[in-house]
């Protein structure tokens, strides 16, 4: 194996570690937000892997492009881990900060239950894992999974924020915890907006194509 190809090996097995660190992270986002203890130190631990294999994901991408001269697939290759670096320490970074948020929240409990947003969570932590495994297997099907869920998800929290909103008008006693959960509830719709933009890198990996994940409906659309 040349140092080229060493290189190239090294930077993708990185980038599936940061992947799984970022969904890990995520999931100790969900447990914030449906009242499950969450281990502190074990997330700042965490959030320092994450930011640390991010800076070196930059490095070995511009040792590639000083060293060597990639082809066209190694090329987009690196170009879109680079992207993926990106994408993937966003997630982990809005993940801090709905841990953070929900720490705000009144009476997280009633309100996480009244709005189903337990149902939102295991959605978000799906398109999470799917993410993953499409940067892993290159599964073209994963990649159209990932966009008609992130649209789901999309509907879904617009729809809970609406209820949210209502029932802050009705009720004063709710609006600092609404105003909260309402941010906690974008965060995630980001997150899921960053799935689809790894998805999207992955796909222009493949196929040196650009495709927008807002060209997909949802079944039974046209």
């Amino acid at each position: 194996m040349t140092h080229f190809e060493i290189e190239l090996t090294k930077l993708r097995d990185i980038i599936t570690k940061i992947g799984v660190l970022a969904e890990t992270q995520v999931g100790e986002a969900v447990k914030a937000i449906l009242s499950e203890p969450i281990e502190g130190k074990e997330v700042k631990k965490t959030e320092h892997k994450i930011d640390k294999l991010d800076v070196k994901i930059e490095e070995i991408c511009q040792n590639i492009f000083a060293l060597h001269q990639p082809v066209a697939s190694d090329l987009r290759f690196i170009m879109s881990a680079m992207q993926i670096s990106n994408e993937i320490e966003r997630i982990g970074d809005l993940s801090i900060s709905i841990i953070k948020k929900t720490k705000s929240i009144k009476d997280k409990h009633d309100l996480v239950a009244k709005f189903a947003i337990e149902d939102l969570t295991r959605e978000i932590v799906q398109v999470v894992v799917k993410t993953n495994a499409c940067f892993v297997t290159k599964d073209e099907s994963i990649i159209g999974e990932i966009f008609v869920l992130n649209k789901a998800i999309k509907y879904k929290i617009d729809d809970t924020v609406h209820q949210i909103i209502s029932e802050m008008k009705s009720n004063s006693k709710v609006v600092v915890s609404g105003t909260n959960l309402v941010m906690v509830l974008k965060h995630l719709e980001r997150i899921s907006e960053h799935c689809t933009n790894v998805a999207e890198s992955v796909y222009f990996m493949i196929h040196a194509k650009i495709i927008k994940h807002e060209k997909f409906d949802l079944p039974g659309e046209e």
